[in-house]
């Protein structure tokens, strides 16, 4: 992994999965990480793992579908490390396979609260805090289901094509902003950053996408993540 030393990291969801195992990927690489979750005490579990073994960081009990949270996080990172230089937003929730006649208002308004208004008010706020030092590097999670269907979580699918599409759009935008020479993607800098654990290594992500945009089945018995990166300026 490139040496991170110097730069400091946010992880929204930093308290298990992916984002715990990025967290400590992070702090191993030398960066200081601040895990942001809604569970207090599985938060500071992951900062107590991060300074057991020489790293540096701390964690903000955060909602990210509540702004007033949100802006308290960043404001917290730049009263600390006055910077920020990474952030992975990756908190979300998943929804269990039900037809859609039995699906509750109340489920849908959960997932899009922190799928998408979460990533979105996350990248509101980051944005700037990165920008004053220049810029910086923003992961987002998404998944396959972000590109085909899902017949049976059609709530969770409608909410990762909106992270797919908020992503591209906000790496457009920054795109405009900073005349950046690194755009790509047909004037975007947002970038497809990992692959699907059930991606054949030897085919390009131009490939994948091609394939998931014709195999509307790849929602039966299979998962995976991916994340799109947004970067504007390169370590």
């Amino acid at each position: 992994m490139t040496t991170l030393f110097g730069k400091v990291a946010l992880v929204t969801g930093g308290t298990s999965g992916i984002g715990k195992a990025t967290a400590l990927a992070l702090a191993q690489a030398g960066a200081k990480v601040v895990v942001a979750g809604r569970r207090q005490v599985e938060g500071e579990e992951t900062i107590r793992q991060i300074q057991a073994m020489g790293g540096e960081g701390f964690s903000v009990t955060t909602d990210v579908s509540k702004e007033a949270d949100v802006q308290i996080l960043i404001e917290k990172i730049m009263t600390h490390y006055g910077r920020l230089d990474i952030a992975f937003n990756n908190a979300g929730v998943e929804q269990d396979s039900t037809p859609l006649a039995e699906q509750t208002e109340a489920t849908y308004d959960r997932i899009m609260d922190i799928n998408v208004k979460g990533v979105w008010l996350s990248l509101k706020h980051e944005i700037p805090a990165l920008l004053k030092n220049g810029g910086g590097a923003i992961v987002n999670t998404s998944s396959v289901l972000g590109l085909v269907g899902g017949a049976m979580v059609p709530i969770y699918t409608a909410s990762k094509h909106a992270v797919e599409g908020l992503t591209k759009s906000v790496g457009i935008r920054i795109c405009q902003a900073r005349n950046s020479g690194e755009c790509r993607q047909s004037g975007s800098n947002s970038n497809r950053n990992a692959r699907s654990p059930f991606q054949s290594k030897s085919k390009s992500d131009r490939g994948f996408h091609q394939r998931a945009a014709n195999r509307s089945d790849w929602y039966a018995g299979r998962s995976g993540k991916c994340c799109i990166m947004a970067l504007f300026r390169r370590f």
